[in-house]
């Protein structure tokens, strides 16, 4: 072995020979100080023939880490200057293992020779080799979407499609969009806080934030995310209520016993972590679903990563920075949920699926193309549906379910043409899941109505339910072997898909634990629960409602279905914090209880349960909704102002709203519609979707006085708009600033409000409307002869759409005030609005902000202003004209400049 290293030695000429043994002579301290990872290097000089066994045992019998690399060191030296090149060439190759070293390495300017290049490298680090485990685990944990049924296996590859992400402020004010997953980790973009350790996001339930982590693992795993990365940690955060209040960990004990262990030195990997920490991105999935009493802002300081401590401290000093600081963080939690500002760097809102989201997911799932338009023109057909459709999570469910029916029956995709409700989408993923488990024929398909399907899988139905309410009583998701079986579900029942395997292992000991697979259908199977129990009284039934009432008044709140009111909010405003703020999981069994006790489901029902328990149940959450409702608009803080009594409602009416719509119920809409004793609905910042809109007509089209209605910073999307079409008839103020609106949504309103032509307030704000949009408010203008207000900043306008505007500003008798900043329309557009308030009779305000007009346009808008009293002030910061340039009109006073 040695003969022919010296060999290939002597090949070389000796004029060439840079003297690789001087160099380590002079730097041996150095090399003793930093090099750690002995093994590696004694791997690849035995790999390369090198060393031989005998060298190896040599090293092997020093004692101390340093006495090994001086061994090293002599017999390498001894070996020559090839050995000596080739162990350098190995600490440059292997940076990650000899990290201390890159900065001596780059210094002395270290080249390798061809021969030396054209070795073998093997990377047998420690964390190298840890790293490459995590990839192949999580490579394998992403590539398939936790599914419904444990027989189905879904590509996230073939299914993933992105959702709205949102950069926002503190407040939760959009800072724009996020173009891709990569963003999440840039430092460029929407850092709040330097300081703080954690990306935050937040959405409903449903809405993808699951998915996303998936699909950051994903990426992560096969090398797309930052190459500086080389840890992956991945909790799920209602795993950690799985450990016991005595249960003490440290940080290794947490990472490497509870998540993925080194398969060798795990001191050096951990040791490598703490040295390092910005190279590991953790991920904790669905802060909400922990301890409800769960504080970040009150948990004791944990510093130390050796000293143990109880697994939810050292979430809270991980998230905090306390412990890995520069570590990078990803939290996600239901809309509602808030964590301490110290804490965030970033902060993203996700929104579901817009209408163009919408279309790639069906083109995903329907890769025929001919299924894909027939699906697509029924989801246009229905907004109703396209509704539930923007939550990625009931999409899936509609999508899956009519695969089934089609694959069943083949039957053509046909999707319902009436109101679908909540509860008509968790009734049919449940009716699809009992049936799959019936016996195929390839002669008879299964013709079971929905009632025999219930009826004749009512035992597990009950035992589902059993779990769930018992869970959602202790707010509990995760379910030991022991608590599934005390509810008496066989092994036949867990193979439907309701309840699935928890994939983290170690936790409970080596029993397998379950969870529901989805928070939503936990909360259904709960609401099922109540509707078909017998020995559920009143008191029961409405336990979840009771949450609504405020800390300190629930004993002095009888238990009387007629005296259970929301009272959320009092004269001076909230009462207290919303009490539903980290129990969405509430919301959901309320509504799905609204909708099982619906007069729609009494035929389905009434096969499981008896006529009279039912008629009583339903009598009861009658009257506490009605209840519940007078008190809540009774006590929502009024203001008067601009001639209106204006009203703010909270998040807590959206939910009222969508408890109203699962009820289907006329008598319960008039109720409420009677109930607001307003005339102008402020619903800003309530993250109102898409579907809530359709709860929304539902009351307001039984008002019959006018009404102004503000639901700017939501997330409607032109879906929205479509299913507010039976309030517009009573609607003066129309604000949707900032909900994702498109020209389609604006078509929607023009057909709508020309109808009437009683609108006096257009919003429209920061959302997606181009040239041909402004066109339909241009309409909008000319037939509305009251409207006086016009807000169209921040979209994306150009000059053709401002002509287009300008024309009709013209042409007003009404209009007051027009904003357009932030478009483009450039100095045609300017030149357009200058001729259209030259004599004009009612404009007094005009914000051309950021539009890229010229000293040009500048020039003809004052110009224009000698011909005009009226106007009071024209804004045109931030425009391309130099300071100079606009000196010439400093003494028209109502051109507002800089």
């Amino acid at each position: 072995m040695e003969k022919r290293g010296h060999s290939e030695m002597e090949i070389i000429p000796s004029e060439s020979l840079h003297s690789y043994i001087k160099l380590l002579k002079s730097n041996r301290e150095l090399l003793v100080t930093h090099v750690r990872n002995t093994q590696c290097l004694l791997d690849n000089l035995l790999k390369n023939d090198y060393f031989s066994a005998e060298d190896v045992e040599i090293v092997g019998a020093c004692s101390t880490q340093p006495n090994k690399v001086r061994k090293i060191l002599d017999l390498v030296q001894s070996k020559g200057e090839e050995v000596s090149e080739f162990l350098l060439h190995v600490l440059q190759q292997l940076a990650d293992a000899f990290v201390d070293l890159r900065s001596w390495l780059a210094e002395i300017g270290f080249s390798p020779s061809r021969l030396i290049q054209s070795k073998t490298v093997v990377n047998t680090d420690p964390v190298s080799r840890y790293t490459q485990k995590l990839r192949h685990q999580l490579g394998r944990d992403s590539k398939f979407i936790l599914c419904y049924s444990q027989k189905e296996e879904v590509l996230l590859e073939e299914t993933y499609v992105d959702t709205i992400m949102e950069l926002v402020n503190f407040s939760n004010e959009s800072l724009g969009s996020l173009g891709s997953l990569a963003c999440l980790l840039d430092h460029s973009t929407g850092v709040l806080n330097e300081q703080g350790e954690t990306i935050f996001v937040f959405g409903d339930a449903g809405v993808g934030k699951s998915m996303l982590l998936q699909r950051l693992q994903s990426l992560w795993a096969t090398g797309q995310l930052d190459g500086g990365l080389k840890f992956f940690f991945h909790f799920r955060c209602r795993m950690f209520s799985c450990f016991k209040d005595s249960d003490m960990l440290s940080l290794q004990d947490l990472l490497f016993k509870h998540y993925c262990y080194p398969e060798q030195d795990p001191e050096e990997v951990f040791t490598f972590l703490l040295r390092f920490p910005h190279t590991a991105l953790f991920t904790f999935d669905g802060l909400d679903e922990l301890h409800s009493d769960f504080d970040l802002s009150h948990v004791p300081d944990a510093s130390s990563p050796w000293e143990p401590a109880h697994p939810l401290v050292l979430l809270a000093n991980l998230l905090s920075g306390m412990l890995l600081k520069g570590a990078v963080k990803l939290l996600t939690a239901r809309t509602g949920i808030e964590i301490p500002r110290q804490l965030l760097w970033k902060k993203v809102l996700l929104r579901g699926f817009s209408p163009s989201h919408l279309r790639a997911y069906t083109r995903r799932m329907f890769p025929d193309r001919a299924a894909q338009d027939r699906l697509l023109g029924q989801l246009e057909a229905n907004p109703n549906l396209c509704s539930l459709c923007a939550v990625p999570l009931f999409c899936w469910i509609i999508f899956r379910c009519f695969q089934h029916f089609h694959s069943a029956f083949d039957s053509s995709l046909q999707l319902p043409d009436c109101t679908v409700t909540l509860t008509d989408v968790f009734l049919l993923i449940t009716e699809v899941h009992l049936n799959r488990m019936q016996p195929v024929s390839l002669v008879q398909r299964n013709t079971r109505s929905q009632t025999e399907t219930f009826r004749a899988s009512l035992g597990t139905l009950r035992s589902l339910g059993q779990v769930a309410h018992w869970g959602m009583e202790k707010n509990l998701f995760v379910f030991s072997q022991e608590e599934v079986q005390a509810s008496e579900l066989q092994e036949a029942d867990l193979q439907l898909g309701f309840l699935r395997a928890v994939p983290e292992l170690g936790l409970g000991g080596d029993q397998q634990s379950y969870e529901f697979f989805h928070v939503t259908l936990q909360a259904f199977f709960t609401a099922f629960f109540l509707v078909v129990d017998d020995k559920v009284g009143t008191q029961e039934l409405l336990r979840f409602f009771q949450e609504w009432v405020p800390p300190g008044k629930a004993a002095a709140v009888s238990c009387s279905p007629l005296s259970l009111p929301f009272q959320c909010l009092g004269d001076s405003g909230l009462v207290g914090e919303d009490p539903f703020k980290k129990k969405d999981h509430f919301q959901f069994t309320n509504l799905f209880l609204c909708g099982l006790l619906s007069k729609a489901r009494k035929k389905l029902l009434q096969c499981v349960v008896p006529a009279a328990a039912l008629r009583r149940k339903r009598k009861a959450l009658w009257a506490h909704l009605f209840a519940s409702l007078r008190s809540y608009l009774k006590n929502l803080p009024r203001v008067q102002s601009g001639g209106y009594n204006q009203v703010q409602a909270m998040p807590t009416f959206i939910w009222m709203l969508r408890c109203i719509y699962e009820t289907q119920s006329e008598k319960v809409g008039q109720l409420a519609a009677r109930g607001i004793c307003a005339n102008y609905l402020k619903l800003t910042y309530c993250n109102a979707c898409s579907a809530d809109c359709s709860a929304l007509s539902f009351v307001l089209h039984h008002f019959r006085k006018r009404l102004a209605l503000d639901l700017d910073n939501n997330n409607l999307n032109d879906y929205g708009v479509r299913e507010l079409q039976p309030c517009f008839s009573c609607l003066t103020v129309v604000r949707l600033s900032v909900n994702q609106i498109t020209d389609a949504g604006v078509k929607v309103l023009y057909e709508e409000l020309t109808k009437y032509k009683i609108v006096t307030y257009l919003g429209l704000y920061n959302n997606q409307i181009t040239d041909i949009g402004a066109g339909y408010v241009a309409r909008i203008l000319d037939a509305c002869k009251g409207l006086t207000h016009l807000k169209l900043g921040k979209n994306k306008i150009t000059s053709e759409g401002g002509k287009c505007l300008a024309l009709a500003v013209k042409n007003s008798k009404s209009i007051l005030e027009v904003g357009m900043w932030g478009n483009q329309i450039g100095d045609e557009g300017a030149k357009a609005f200058a001729e259209a308030l030259r004599n004009h009779p009612s404009l007094t305000n005009l914000r051309l902000i950021q539009n890229q007009i010229t000293a040009q346009g500048l020039a003809q808008l004052a110009d224009a202003l000698q011909n005009n009293t009226g106007i009071t002030e024209i804004c045109l910061n931030g425009n391309l004209f130099k300071p100079e340039e606009a000196k010439g009109f400093e003494d028209e006073k109502r051109l507002v400049c800089f």
